[in-house]
């Protein structure tokens, strides 16, 4: 068989299985706004594992990841955000597994089961550290474009990616839209409103902070999951279930760094300078992407209309409604996966 032929056969059967895919996600989509009349659209819980996960060595870490879906499928990285863990996939890994994807869910540096190689290596929380974790984890699973969704910490590493990197991102879905920070930037004050929801960044700026989320930490995470999703009734078993992932030896101090780092009071490092240094311009994205957003996040984000202008190419941005939180993908995974399927169409 030609190469021309393999390529027109791949391409047809890649349409045909896309056509497939939007067409079911199209009938959860008009069973969510039925449902959504008489109760709200939050559906999770269906999944509560992901069975056996995997390890590899990626950069500076050892990456603990799922993997969901036929290995040849198109690749889809799936990132989360703090307080949370993989789970916040563990309904939407299975639906775009059905669509034909293969998808990556790996836990961020200072979660479950991601180590560092060395224990010289800097404990560093910065943007910039865990997007090149990201995309050395890519390499080293030799994927080399890849479908970009996340949300919270997810999100801006998303973003930065398909930023810098463009050519590693196919296309991207962003919760709470375009997140690349700047700690010069962050340096201005805020309304009074809006630092009161930046409470806990204030918090772990002193010693005390630090203490107190590494005594507390089980408590302190459960407390911002009630305040960033108000409307979401989750149980103990499916917080636990997270919370196993903040266990890990890094955690507290990964956390804490990427919040004192943003206000500009923990130094990075120097090898991520010239990055950072990109990422201060606050660069357009110009990869496919949709945005999306909760109607009842009660975390703090900026509004849609603050960052529709950063997004170059085909861009939407989509409501989830039916009082859903800050942790969209796990509070609607069905919306969030249909998300990936039409920005893969883009």
């Amino acid at each position: 068989m030609s190469e021309k032929i393999k390529y027109q056969r791949r391409r047809f059967l890649s349409t045909a299985a896309m056509t497939i895919a939007t067409t079911q996600l199209g009938r959860f989509g008009s069973a969510i706004a039925q449902s959504s009349k008489t109760k709200p659209a939050v559906l999770s819980g269906t999944n509560t594992s992901f069975g056996s996960l995997r390890q590899i060595d990626a950069g500076v870490l050892n990456i603990g990841y799922a993997e969901v879906g036929p290995a040849n499928g198109r690749p889809v990285i799936l990132l989360h955000g703090w307080p949370y863990d993989i789970h916040s996939y563990v309904d939407v890994a299975p639906l775009l597994a059905s669509a034909g994807y293969r998808v990556i869910i790996p836990y961020l540096r200072g979660y479950g089961m991601t180590r560092f190689l060395s224990s010289e290596t800097f404990r560093n929380g910065q943007q910039s550290a865990i997007a090149v974790d990201i995309i050395a984890l890519m390499d080293a699973l030799k994927i080399e474009r890849a479908i970009l969704a996340g949300y919270d910490w997810g999100a801006r590493t998303a973003n930065i990616i398909a930023a810098l990197w463009p050519e590693r991102c196919k296309a991207l879905v962003s919760v709470s839209g375009y997140l690349i920070g700047n700690p010069e930037a962050n340096k201005t004050p805020l309304p009074p409103q809006a630092e009161l929801e930046w409470w806990y960044q204030f918090y772990f700026a002193t010693e005390r902070g630090k203490l107190g989320y590494e005594k507390y930490r089980h408590d302190f995470n459960k407390l911002i999951w009630k305040l960033a999703s108000p409307q979401w009734h989750f149980d103990d078993a499916t917080f636990d279930r997270s919370a196993a992932a903040f266990n890990n030896p890094d955690h507290v101090q990964i956390v804490i760094h990427n919040y004192r780092w943003r206000l500009g009071l923990a130094e990075g490092e120097s090898k991520y300078d010239e990055i950072e240094k990109r990422l201060a311009a606050a660069p357009a994205i110009a990869v496919p992407t949709i945005t999306l957003e909760g109607d009842a996040n009660g975390a703090p984000h900026p509004d849609a209309s603050t960052y529709a202008r950063k997004f170059s190419s085909k861009y939407a941005h989509r409501i989830v409604k039916g009082g859903v939180g800050h942790n969209l993908p796990q509070e609607a995974p069905r919306e969030f996966t249909k998300a990936v399927v039409e920005v893969d169409g883009y």
